[in-house]
């Protein structure tokens, strides 16, 4: 857990929350001493009730008519999913692109100080593979945002339990945590990641306070985020 701060304490707002990454990093954000307030957004309720959250059902595909609520400070962007999920290129560019560059575009026009991304490893917008070139154009787009500090995570491939069961990703995470204790030197980016070091990787993150475009590879955020730049 990241140290309390002295600091007033400020808003938190995440996308995503009911997603891997995002159901970890969720808890985290209303335990942290940082934060008075996490506004959550969500296509449907979420099964949690806190003092501190306040929880939004919103259509992302409207995102902009709740412009004049996405107040926050920190934002923390855990907006994903795959091509098979998707079902579509386009219902994948929709996801992975649009609705996360939409949310950094109206969360800075209201001031937000950082915004958090989860992005994966092989973002490339020269890429050949039609995924990582949605997610390296998705960052270089949220890169235009007038956010105080950008901070970008590019994991391998997450690891933990998820609420909808995609088979390729089981065998794959399977696969990688046998092939993990080989991949060394250069090859330790590509080791799976546990989705738990990625949420607590953002939240380290926004603790830092710092300034500009920051992005954490795969095995840089498995080793652990200082809170303090």
């Amino acid at each position: 857990m990241a140290p309390s701060s002295s600091a007033p304490q400020k808003v938190a707002l995440i996308a995503g929350a009911s997603g891997l990454v995002g159901s970890y990093l969720l808890p985290l954000l209303l335990n942290s001493g940082r934060y008075a307030k996490v506004i959550a957004l969500s296509r449907r309720p979420l099964q949690l009730v806190h003092p501190k959250l306040d929880q939004r059902v919103v259509d992302f595909d409207r995102l902009e008519d709740h412009r004049l609520s996405l107040i926050a400070d920190d934002v923390f962007c855990c907006l994903g999913t795959t091509m098979r999920q998707a079902g579509s290129k386009e219902a994948f560019y929709k996801v992975d692109y649009l609705y996360v560059v939409k949310l950094a575009a109206l969360t800075a026009a209201n001031f937000a100080a950082q915004f958090m991304v989860v992005s994966a490893m092989g973002a490339d917008v020269a890429s050949a593979f039609y995924y990582n070139r949605v997610k390296g154009d998705m960052e270089a787009a949220v890169r235009q945002t007038p956010f105080r500090a950008i901070h970008v995570f590019r994991p391998s491939l997450l690891l933990g339990d998820r609420t909808d069961k995609r088979l390729g990703e089981q065998v794959g995470a399977v696969v990688l945590r046998l092939l993990n204790p080989l991949l060394v030197g250069p090859l330790k980016r590509y080791r799976g990641i546990p989705a738990q070091a990625v949420a607590q990787g953002m939240l380290n993150a926004a603790y830092q306070e710092g300034g500009g475009v920051r992005v954490y590879l795969s095995d840089e955020i498995a080793s652990g985020i200082s809170p303090t730049a």
